[in-house]
């Protein structure tokens, strides 16, 4: 039996699902996209191919295997985008909770049922309807539990809202001895600039004191202010609206000191140096095409 123990975003990683591109289909239709920036590339002809998506995600593989993580991969769905674990569930303590992700994507759930099915079912989670979540908008940090959301009028409107205030409610009911922290991200279903499709899209913590921001991300600057008095304004690496496209806050740690990042995030790539962390580059610049990089396409089940 898995047992699973997610307390943070950096203690260090013993067992993961990383998503797969094996089959990831056709190019979506214009209509069919979920987000601005793939609908931009889809436009453009440069929405990532299938081979170049598969060697990236190995490259990741590769790192997981050099420090001994346990992978696990979702079962091959034909023609159909898996690459994005972290949208369909995430862990909590010791709980796996599935999210109530779009209706379209509810197969990439039976893809790591088998990973399910190794876990005390009395674990796993299933939130009422009403409550919109995915793993990209909830983050565990120690004490806190950090949620991305959004609580405009217009939600329905955005495809790119993918977390509501229903589902803080229900995660700090499930957490009552965690301060459940919600921050209201700015969405956008047109402009990939002007959207924060989920927390990790401009905001994570780091090491055991730091985080990368996207101050432009959130829609309540009080909400921002909070994040940079919490870690200091020392520790908090501030990237920009270009730097936050390129989804320079996605990377994704395998513990406090080691980090995995993509290549072209020079910048970043040097501070994260100059403060101790050992980076590990990897190509990721196609993935990063549809709105997600390192933490979308991964789903920590264990961390020390």
């Amino acid at each position: 039996m898995l047992k699973l123990n997610i307390k943070n975003e950096t203690a260090r990683l013993k067992a993961v699902v990383l998503g797969t591109a094996n089959s990831n289909g056709p190019i979506p239709k214009l209509e069919d996209a979920y987000d601005p920036k793939s609908l931009q590339h889809i436009v453009a002809g440069t929405y990532p191919k299938n081979e170049d998506m598969i060697k990236e995600m190995e490259a990741v593989a590769k790192v997981f295997k050099k420090y001994d993580v346990s992978v696990y991969r979702p079962k091959e769905i034909k023609d159909y985008n898996q690459i994005f674990s972290r949208d369909i569930g995430f862990v909590i303590e010791n709980k796996f909770i599935k999210a109530n992700i779009l209706p379209d994507r509810e197969r990439e759930l039976d893809a790591i049922q088998y990973v399910l099915d190794d876990i005390n079912q009395e674990c796993i989670i299933e939130l009422p309807e009403e409550c919109h979540v995915e793993g990209g908008d909830v983050m565990p940090w120690n004490d806190y539990i950090f949620i991305g959301t959004y609580s405009g009028e217009d939600y329905p409107d955005y495809i790119t809202a993918r977390t509501n205030l229903d589902a803080v409610i229900a995660i700090q009911e499930l957490f009552p001895d965690k301060t459940v922290k919600p921050f209201e991200l700015r969405k956008s279903n047109t402009e990939p600039k002007e959207n924060a499709l989920h927390l990790d899209c401009c905001f994570q913590p780091i090491g055991k004191d730091k985080a990368i921001l996207h101050k432009n991300g959130f829609l309540v600057e009080e909400e921002y202010e909070w994040l940079v008095n919490f870690f200091g304004k020392e520790n908090t690496f501030e990237i920009s609206k270009d730097e936050m496209y390129n989804m320079n806050s996605n990377v994704f740690s395998i513990s406090e000191d080691v980090i995995i990042s993509e290549k072209n995030f020079l910048r970043l790539n040097a501070w994260l140096r100059e403060n101790g962390f050992t980076v590990e580059e990897v190509p990721y610049a196609e993935i990063a095409k549809q709105e997600g990089l390192l933490r979308c396409s991964t789903l920590p089940l264990i961390r020390d």
